[in-house]
């Protein structure tokens, strides 16, 4: 196994932990966010030493890396472009949205999950709902929230990332 924690992580995940007492396996979620908040997303070498840690199988740990969408099994670009998917936005114009940032990402818009550019300039993803369905479509640049979305607006949005 190549994942090796720094001393800050590792100081973190036993923090996490504490908080486990009776049952370590609940921490899981906790430890692998900490994971992807330092390292920028889970390797299978990461989700293996969190298992470790936990007494669990890597298995236990890998089947929620591979189930919730949050957590990346890739790093991400320097600016995560998030897409709401859910029916308000659908239903606003978030798919021809979506669309027009692969377009312009040279992305496809058929394929699932997380896509970052060659250059690692931007990542794009479609996401379940972004909480603002009366002002569809709705998006995320990295934790900027964008309402009302038009191509224009996303252009702008994009060229406003240095």
């Amino acid at each position: 196994m190549s994942f090796q924690p720094t001393a800050a992580l590792e100081a973190e995940i036993d923090e996490l932990m504490s908080h486990y007492p009776q049952q370590k396996r609940s921490a899981s979620l906790m430890l692998l966010h900490a994971v992807q908040e330092h390292c920028g997303y889970i390797s299978r070498d990461a989700a293996e030493w969190v298992a470790k840690k936990l007494e669990l199988q890597p298995i236990n740990i890998w089947e929620l890396v591979t189930f919730y969408p949050m957590l990346r099994q890739a790093p991400a670009g320097r600016h995560q472009i998030k897409v709401c998917r859910t029916l308000s936005c659908a239903l606003g114009g978030s798919h021809k949205l979506y669309d027009h940032f692969c377009t312009k990402l040279g992305m496809d818009a058929h394929k699932h999950g997380l896509q970052t550019t060659p250059d690692g300039k931007f990542s794009i993803e479609f996401v379940e709902c972004l909480a603002s369905c009366g002002t569809p479509p709705v998006m995320m640049c990295n934790e900027e929230f964008h309402e009302g979305v038009t191509p224009q607006k996303a252009d702008a949005i994009m060229g406003g990332c240095k």
